[in-house]
């Protein structure tokens, strides 16, 4: 597959405690490495998929590095604990935007999303920054054309940019765009909006598009709950600067206020359990502003419940 590569067997490593008990287990001993894209070989399973990318925050003038991000949040993932839920999680490795073609990775990763949905698995994607979701939504409606597709960002951007190319500001305009060339409504709920981060221009798109908001002073799961029992289908991408600065710092644009990590899995929780989750990414953890892994612990223990609740 064209910009596939698989993930690195030496990012899975931890602490061995088998000598304790058979079942005293860690997500490196449980997850699947895929030597190949064979998401035919693992249905019903959870598609782990890296988006090694940050052409689109590069052209939103953003802090780079988050293509560094999916290795980054293996190696923070790899040493907990594996309970129910976790024994599903396959990793099929990354697509790598090779620069500056992003539009070639996303066409990439929207096939590999298709496939994997195609062949019942779900799809966990570690982004990247969040032109990640565009591909990945556009996998998602690929993948169900007849179905009522509810796309959740949690996120203190609205990311309905007009711009001449993609970015990372830009990924839910193109969905739009895409729903319309599809014939189908567009269903889009964004929770944890900074209306401090976002220009009235954004606003007024919102409305035009009848989006569905929660703003980061009020997030409450009647408004979402209300959105989510209505749609056939959940997409749910989570930027990471949805959090607060100080439990996550590496982003590229930290939110001042934000939402705390124990409401946002607030949030989640019902989502995962409505059986109606098809597909999940994370996206913007950069690295390169993550000294003391602090901020990568946060991100790997927001994934690890979400993998953890999946039903």
């Amino acid at each position: 597959m064209t910009n596939w590569q698989p993930a690195s067997p030496a990012l899975w490593q931890g602490r061995d405690d088998r000598a304790e008990s058979p079942n005293a287990l860690r997500l490196f001993q449980t997850i699947t490495q895929s030597p190949t894209f064979s998401p035919e070989m693992y249905r019903e399973q959870i598609a782990l998929l890296g988006f090694a990318c940050d052409e689109g925050v590069k052209r939103n003038q953003g802090r780079t590095g988050a293509a560094g991000a999916p290795d980054a949040l293996r190696k923070a993932l790899a040493n907990l604990a594996s309970h129910a839920g976790h024994q599903r999680l396959v990793d099929l490795g990354n697509i790598v935007a090779q620069a500056p073609d992003l539009e070639g990775a996303q066409q990439a990763l929207r096939t590999a999303v298709q496939r994997c949905l195609q062949a019942e698995m779900r799809t966990f994607v570690l982004g990247g920054g969040h032109e990640t979701a565009f591909a990945h939504g556009a996998g998602v409606l690929d993948a169900f054309p007849q179905a009522k597709v509810g796309i959740v960002n949690l996120d203190a951007h609205l990311d309905l940019r007009y711009a001449e190319q993609p970015t990372s500001g830009t990924p839910f305009r193109q969905l739009a765009h895409l729903c319309e060339q599809q014939q189908r409504e567009f269903h889009y709920a964004c929770v944890g909006v900074s209306r401090a981060a976002n220009t009235q221009a954004l606003w007024d798109e919102a409305q035009r598009l009848g989006v569905t908001v929660v703003e980061d002073l009020h997030c409450d799961t009647a408004q979402l709950a209300q959105f989510v029992a209505n749609m056939d289908v959940i997409y749910l991408t989570i930027d990471l600067d949805v959090l607060p600065v100080w439990e996550m710092p590496a982003v590229s644009a930290p939110a001042a206020l934000g939402v705390p990590l124990a409401t946002l899995l607030g949030l989640i929780e019902p989502l995962c359990r409505s059986g109606k989750l098809q597909a999940v990414d994370m996206v913007e953890f950069n690295p390169r502003f993550d000294d003391d892994g602090r901020a990568a612990r946060v991100a790997a223990r927001l994934g690890w419940q979400i993998a953890h609740w999946w039903h």
